[in-house]
């Protein structure tokens, strides 16, 4: 089967190629108006797939369709808010060539105006699939799996890249085009506009189980689920979809010069995508991780219910997402499953994902929100807290007191700060094989935790983290209070200091408190390896031991 990429040594388009190269039926023509960059991508390839460089302008395919004959034409070229008043062109050609076409297009008006060519594509027995990505096919695959038991009203979503992993220039071109300008979108039930860039919101994306994400800033795109997503879900009344990239600081500015075009009517910065697009990418810090997220309300028996989505991408993973649901189709078609003919915005199952993810460091999971009258601990770990050991799941699946008792072993900091640092908190001093006991209080939506360490006591506060705290684990001890995120790994259940602050107010991250802490069973027993350490005083102290049920 012969594919032709448009774009196929960009961003998207050279990602593509890569997930495909090892089927050894397929034979990619990678096209771009770059002869030479076309070559270079092609010498450097790796895999079983036959790669071809080919010189292509958008503007000639008619004559290398005919020349060529491929199966699939892919555009993964863009920007598409940018291709003007013939922006349709490739897709006649297509047709007219009998010709599969499916692009990565982002334009939401471009996406929505494809289902015109819908009895045009049957009657050439050819599919015509666009916005084959994360937006609108993902997003849209995760809603329908979300309203098989709910009925979807609102929706609110977003894409966070990570900072390292490099931004292509026609994405930068395409913000940009935008930018300040009035989007359509659902609200309240009825088509109306909005700002682009201009709207803002804060999330937290958080796998179950897994180490969530910073808090992100995310701003309101022009992306095809705002025109396609009311139309395929029709109880769906509002909708709202966002980006979060960094660094924060650029992306204030954008925001600020989103609020200010209108009024001030300012030109637009499409001249300056070359200078965004190095600034972004030289600016190359921050965790190195992506993700997305949904966030849909709805109604399931006849109550209001919450239900998010999670995903994360490890280090370089994330800019393949984009490609996947290109790459799903293709491989459906090198087997001889074939989308229906017909035009309009690609579509897929979330299921059709799972093998690209399992390839990849690329994680996901549902939430059901279901609020405070849930354990806290299962209120923020929700369906991860299933795969803890039976003993770590026993002493947190309460809403009432709990008073839990063994044995432990100590040890405290050695330095003078370290030495002053536990006695104002409390914590014991060094000690071995001693009689430890834990009563876990519910009171004020959250759990006092008092420690007795053979009479020596220390208390914390534990509760749910709002804010940029969103689904950590606040614990305040005294005026300080940590973020710890609950990650799973295997049989331990770890509490990873991601945040803190002294009276509300955030501290530096860079003297946030460290150490190993966790929580296991081992031999029946509930066991704890608590290690408390700050930079540049060292350890505080440690605390170690076993519990049973009084």
């Amino acid at each position: 089967m012969k594919v032709l990429i448009l774009g196929g040594y960009g961003t998207f388009g050279g990602r593509l190629a890569e997930m495909l190269s090892d089927i050894e039926t397929l034979e990619l023509l990678i096209c771009g108006r770059s002869a030479e960059r076309a070559k270079a991508f092609c010498d450097a390839f790796k895999g079983k797939t036959k790669v071809i460089p080919l010189q292509l302008d958008r503007k000639d395919i008619g004559l290398t369709l005919k020349r060529e004959m491929p199966d699939i034409v892919v555009d993964a070229s863009g920007p598409f808010q940018d291709y003007g008043d013939n922006r349709y062109s490739v897709i006649d050609s297509c047709i007219a060539s009998r010709v599969n076409y499916l692009d990565l297009a982002d334009a939401a008006d471009f996406v929505f105006g494809v289902s015109k060519f819908d009895d045009a594509a049957k009657a050439a027995g050819v599919f015509i699939l666009s916005g084959v990505s994360s937006y609108p096919v993902l997003s849209s695959a995760v809603l329908q799996e979300m309203s098989k038991d709910m009925e979807v009203v609102s929706v609110r979503g977003g894409v966070a890249p990570s900072p390292h992993a490099g931004i292509g220039l026609n994405v930068m071109r395409a913000i940009l085009s935008y930018a300040g300008k009035e989007i359509k979108l659902q609200r309240s039930g009825h088509q109306t506009t909005a700002t682009a860039l201009a709207e803002t919101m804060r999330y937290t994306i958080a796998v179950p189980g897994k180490l969530p994400m910073h808090n992100r800033h995310f701003s309101l795109v022009d992306v095809p689920d705002l025109q396609t997503n009311p139309v395929k879900f029709e109880s769906l009344e509002d909708i709202w979809m966002g980006a979060g990239p960094l660094p924060e600081f650029l992306h204030r500015g954008l925001n600020l010069y989103a609020k200010l075009r209108g009024p001030l009517r300012l030109p637009s910065l499409m001249g300056l995508a070359g200078v965004f697009h190095k600034m972004l990418n030289l600016s190359k810090f921050g965790e190195h991780r992506g993700g997305m997220f949904l966030e849909a309300r709805g109604i399931h028996d006849k109550r209001q219910v919450v239900r998010t989505w999670h995903l994360l991408a490890e280090a370089d993973t994330g800019p393949y997402i984009p490609s996947m649901a290109a790459e799903a189709i293709v491989r459906k078609c090198v087997v001889g499953v074939n989308p229906p003919s017909g035009a309009g915005a690609g579509e897929l199952k979330l299921e059709d994902y799972e093998p690209a993810f399992q390839r990849r460091a690329i994680c996901t999971g549902f939430r059901d929100e279901e609020g405070k009258d849930q354990p806290l601990y299962r209120q923020i770990l929700g369906p991860a807290f299933e795969n803890l050991p039976d003993k770590v799941q026993s002493i947190h699946d309460s809403v009432q007191t709990r008073r839990w008792a063994g044995v432990a072993e100590t040890t405290q900091g050695t330095g003078l700060l370290a030495r002053g640092i536990a006695k104002v908190i409390g914590f014991p001093k060094s000690a071995s094989s001693i009689p430890v006991r834990v009563e876990m209080a519910c009171q004020n939506g959250g759990e006092l935790w008092t420690r007795d360490f053979d009479g020596k006591t220390f208390s914390s506060f534990q509760s749910a983290g709002t804010g940029r705290s969103q689904y950590l684990l606040d614990e305040r001890f005294g005026l300080i209070t940590v973020a710890l995120a609950l990650v799973i790994e295997k049989d331990r259940l770890f509490l990873i200091p991601r945040r803190w602050s002294l009276l509300g107010i955030p501290l530096p991250g860079f003297l946030l408190p460290a150490g190993r802490s966790f929580e296991t069973q081992k031999d029946g027993d509930f066991c704890f390896d608590v290690e408390i350490a700050v930079p540049f005083v060292g350890l505080i102290v440690s605390y170690k031991g076993r519990l049973q049920p009084e």
